[in-house]
């Protein structure tokens, strides 16, 4: 007796406009959760319009982050609702080595956004940026996250790290706004474009940005330390390199030193090469920046040089950099 074998359906694959539509119900239910705490802010110096850019609640109890960039020099700021709603707010703190700001508004029935993890991105998922260009309010772009880990330095002249680069357009008036995922979580606060290039946009991670906020939520500022070094990048003898058995084939050449610095009174001299602090390798100004922590103020750390063809070490006692 015989029987016929039993031939498995196969599985048409989705049709094009299937994927589209589940695309875009992806995006629109993304940007309907997170549109809600999406705010325009209204700058202005005296009685000056200076600007405006966006912003978007983080706390039931009215805390809003945003750009230092949006709000710095401003005297009197105005936060609105997509529902028409204006508010008064107030500068918690500002800092601008990260170009984030935290505002405070006295409102209620705020909707917060809910945050994501920035560090568990991946190069090409879909993102969605909100935010305010132009005045127009509550603008969606989508895209898709173009890099990972990238540094972009901010108007203090610091390097902001592991910014997240996407190709969601932005435009002026987005400074500040939430970069989101599918599932509406915010991983950035937009924060920049390159004028001159086509779809490079870039945004702050939201794992900096939570540190930022709660610092400057319970200090006003984030404290940094300074050794009062004017220098430059510069690289170094190979021959140096390898007789001293360093592990970085570049140093910060000191130019100069601010006169009462703690540099100067740790007895650097000018012509020295920095390549060390607290046991970990310099090879740039931005590297020292990095290691200048708050945990480092007033605590006596070591401070390696390069001077002729010797290398020094000498215990140095950073202090806060003052605005």
């Amino acid at each position: 007796m015989g029987y016929e074998p039993f031939v498995l359906p196969v599985a048409q694959p989705p049709a094009d406009h299937d994927l589209l539509d589940a695309y875009s119900e992806a995006v629109i239910e993304a940007a309907g959760r997170a549109s809600p705490s999406v705010v325009n802010v209204e700058v202005k110096q005296g009685q000056n319009p200076r600007g405006s850019g966006s912003g978007f609640v983080f706390t039931p109890d009215g805390f809003i982050l945003t750009n230092s960039h949006v709000i710095h020099g401003g005297t009197s700021i105005r936060v609105g609702f997509p529902d028409g709603r204006r508010f008064i707010a107030d500068c918690v703190g500002e800092d601008p080595a990260t170009d984030l700001a935290v505002l405070r508004i006295s409102a209620s029935g705020l909707v917060p956004t809910t945050f994501g993890k920035s560090a568990g991105l991946r190069v090409g998922q879909v993102v969605i940026a909100i935010g305010n260009p132009y005045g127009f309010q509550c603008t969606v772009t989508s895209g898709v996250v173009s890099a990972l880990g990238r540094s972009l330095r901010s108007q203090s002249g610091r390097l902001i790290d592991n910014v997240i680069q996407t190709d969601a357009a932005l435009n002026p008036g987005n400074s500040g706004g939430p970069l989101i995922t599918s599932r509406g979580e915010v991983v950035g606060v937009n924060t920049a474009i390159i004028p001159s290039a086509q779809g490079i946009c870039f945004a702050v991670g939201i794992d900096t940005a939570t540190y930022v906020a709660g610092r400057l939520i319970k200090d006003g500022k984030i404290r940094r330390g300074y050794i009062g070094v004017a220098g430059q990048n510069v690289p170094l003898n190979r021959r140096i390199v390898r007789g001293h058995n360093l592990n970085v084939d570049s140093g910060i050449f000191v130019v100069s030193m601010e006169p009462g610095s703690p540099a100067l009174r740790a007895g650097v001299r000018e012509g020295d090469i920095l390549v060390g602090f607290d046991g970990q390798p310099v090879a740039d100004i931005d590297g020292l920046h990095r290691l200048l922590t708050e945990n480092r103020l007033a605590v006596s750390t070591a401070l390696t040089l390069v001077r002729g063809t010797e290398k020094v070490e000498v215990e140095i006692v950073p202090e806060e950099l003052r605005a």
